[in-house]
């Protein structure tokens, strides 16, 4: 896909992200909304994935460490076929195989289950390591939220994945500077991210992570990367897309009414169409 096209997907991977919350009275918008761009280029550009397929042995591994945007999870994979768009409707309904958070159980294209912070990127580094252990090609990216950072166990992570010198492990952080209780410099600043993974020996890309030129262009440069494993630090836009929703912590963790769900609609029909004209 061109640039163009993946913007497109991306536009509509929201709007699949915007249906499922809404439908389901709960879930988290924001923090999927800023990551759509990433799982967009993830899953229609980089990533060595078959939906026919879910399990083949040399796929691509990808964990969403940042487990409660399995909104934008599940449109992402949706879209990408690996299961009907219209089951979207079904998050966090009883009996739907789409709960609230990833399941690897019953989900297809899930690799990982996920939803405790900080847990996510430690899985992820145990499929690097027993990549590098099987002589396996693959590679693994993992997802995580700029307030998840503030986890201790993402830094014994890092330290272990550097000194395995895994250079088949992407940790791409979502760093859209919200949590639940407001910006993450107000809460427990992590910063400077890309400074701190430097000094886990992490080879370091900052990007723009709603732009998708700077997206495969850090993804490109990881692959060149060889000896240490690289860290994108993805700024975003929380909300991103959704008028009302953007830099707002409010909407971490809620749901949008039946107007405010036609308004964002309407929002992403806009940007939708504005793409079409370019």
């Amino acid at each position: 896909m061109n640039t163009l096209e993946l913007q497109k997907q991306a536009n509509e991977i929201r709007k699949g992200i915007v249906t499922a919350v809404h439908s389901a009275k709960s879930g988290h918008p924001g923090g999927s909304l800023s990551a759509a761009d990433i799982y967009t280029y993830l899953y229609f550009e980089e990533m060595n994935i078959d939906p026919k397929d879910p399990k083949k042995a040399d796929r691509d591994r990808f964990v969403l460490s940042k487990g409660h945007t399995a909104p934008g999870y599940y449109s992402t994979l949706a879209h990408r076929g690996f299961f009907p768009v219209e089951d979207l409707t079904t998050l966090r309904h009883v009996g739907s195989y789409l709960q609230g958070h990833p399941d690897m159980k019953h989900i297809p294209g899930v690799d990982m289950s996920s939803g405790s912070l900080g847990q996510g990127i430690s899985a992820a580094v145990g499929m690097a390591i027993s990549a590098k252990l099987s002589g396996d090609s693959y590679r693994v990216y993992t997802l995580l939220g700029d307030g998840e950072i503030q986890e201790g166990q993402v830094w014994e992570a890092s330290m272990l994945a550097a000194h395995r010198k895994l250079d088949n492990l992407v940790v791409i952080v979502d760093n859209n500077n919200l949590q639940i209780d407001g910006e993450i410099s107000d809460v427990n600043s992590p910063y400077p991210i890309d400074k701190k993974f430097e000094a886990f020996n992490f080879h370091v890309i900052n990007i723009d992570g709603n732009d998708m030129e700077q997206i495969a262009a850090a993804f490109a440069e990881a692959k060149t990367v060889k000896g240490q494993p690289t860290a994108i630090v993805a700024k975003t836009i929380k909300g991103k897309g959704v008028s009302f929703m953007e830099n707002q912590a409010s909407w971490h963790g809620a749901a949008p009414n039946d107007e405010q769900y036609a308004t964002a609609m309407e929002d992403l029909e806009k940007g939708g169409a504005a793409l079409c004209q370019k």
